[in-house]
């Protein structure tokens, strides 16, 4: 078997899309592109969190950091769930319509979501004879579920045979956390079909970095995606209820839960900055004391907000908001890297602890030196070649 291979990914976020799953496909990318293969994507227009980049009805090529990307469009629409569906399966239905135009490759990487674009995807793999790589972000039938994106019934049965299907005929299985794996093999998923591979952190430590912590004053970051599966809008609150006029809480990026999250702002020390260029993110990142990541505590854990991954290797201690079992809340405890809290109390005695400025340094530096062991681009391309390389021998 050849070492260098025409690998074609299968996503549909993609750059230039700032946050959650397009950055981390354009950094598998470009990493798998310098180990010496061939790499293609096939993508949806950029829309995500919203359509900056403008709408356009018919197919086009470009290139993009030096890779070529297929690039076919939706409808877009994300404000209800019968729009974020009528998008997907719109995404799904155009990708059929193109299967004859788009190239054999030597193996598929298939990220979902989107998970009606497996269908296609899998019609793809399976009349050309191609092994293909299950890249799963997010474990979609679970999440829907849980959030009430779709309530328990055919559409859940329905989508769940899907999940099944795929689980079968994908050739390798690349998870992104413990949980996830645990999950599948739950499902009856074969262990030696389960690879886990975390994501990268898409952002680089500044050296020039603040650390927020002026005259005693603490800066807390929030960034990427704001979902309804995160429970933002609480965390907010609870800081809000917190009587500490030097403590700043900072939001950037856009999604479906905004209005929630702004509802419970009640002074100027919660900013909410929307959707901010990369210059403006690293800027952030260099003046933040620690990053916040949030996951609802009554929900099924179906994602793993790659926010941690780059929060880590700025050196940013975490306050994760989650369950103590959740895949976050596990990182940051063996990472020694912040603290886990589930409610108020813990949110100000996590604040306490960054004004010491020793402790602050040192949970810092162990959220750095855990994320370039775990998340660092050369482990993340090394591992998934080795699970592209073990779908093509099955």
């Amino acid at each position: 078997m050849t070492s260098n291979l025409h690998i074609q990914l299968w996503s549909y976020n993609y750059a230039p899309e700032p946050t959650g799953i397009g950055p981390v496909s354009a950094a598998w990318a470009c990493a798998l592109r310098d180990r010496g293969h061939r790499v293609e994507v096939v993508a949806a227009h950029p829309h995500y969190p919203s359509a900056t980049w403008g709408r356009s009805f018919k197919p086009y090529r470009e290139t993009r950091g030096g890779i070529d990307v297929l690039r076919l469009p939706l409808w877009y629409g994300r404000t209800t769930t019968k729009a974020r569906i009528r998008q997907e399966i719109s995404f799904a239905a155009v990708q059929t319509l193109a299967l004859p135009f788009i190239r054999r490759p030597d193996v598929m990487v298939v990220v979902s979501p989107s998970f009606p674009a497996l269908a296609p995807a899998m019609l793809h793999a399976a009349t050309r004879r191609v092994p293909w790589v299950l890249w799963l972000q997010d474990i979609l039938p679970d999440g829907a579920a849980t959030t009430g994106m779709l309530s328990e019934g055919r559409a859940v049965q329905a989508a769940r045979r899907m999940e099944r299907m795929a689980y079968a005929r994908s050739s390798k299985i690349v998870v992104i956390s413990e949980s996830f794996r645990r999950n599948l093999l739950d499902k009856g998923v074969s262990a030696d079909k389960l690879q886990l591979v975390y994501n990268p952190a898409t952002q680089e430590p500044d050296a020039g970095r603040v650390n927020g912590t002026a005259n005693g004053g603490v800066r807390l970051l929030v960034m990427g995606n704001i979902g309804r599966s995160q429970g933002l809008d609480q965390v907010v609150r609870m800081f809000e209820e917190i009587d500490d006029p030097e403590a700043s809480l900072v939001v950037t990026g856009s999604g479906v839960a905004e209005d929630a999250v702004r509802a419970e702002i009640r002074s100027d020390r919660v900013q909410m900055l929307g959707v901010v260029d990369d210059a403006r993110l690293k800027h952030e990142l260099s003046l933040a004391t620690a990053g916040v990541v949030s996951q609802r505590s009554d929900l099924v854990e179906f994602n793993v907000p790659s926010k941690l991954m780059n929060y880590m290797m700025c050196g940013l201690p975490v306050i994760a908001y989650s369950r103590e079992e959740a895949e976050v809340a596990r990182i940051v405890q063996a990472a020694g890297a912040g603290w886990v809290i589930s409610g108020r109390s813990g949110l100000e005695a996590a604040l306490a602890s960054l004004r010491d400025d020793e402790l602050r340094k040192r949970t810092g530096a162990a959220a750095a030196d855990f994320a370039h062991t775990r998340f660092s681009i050369e482990r993340f391309a090394e591992d998934f070649e080795r699970a592209i390389f073990a779908a093509v021998e099955r």
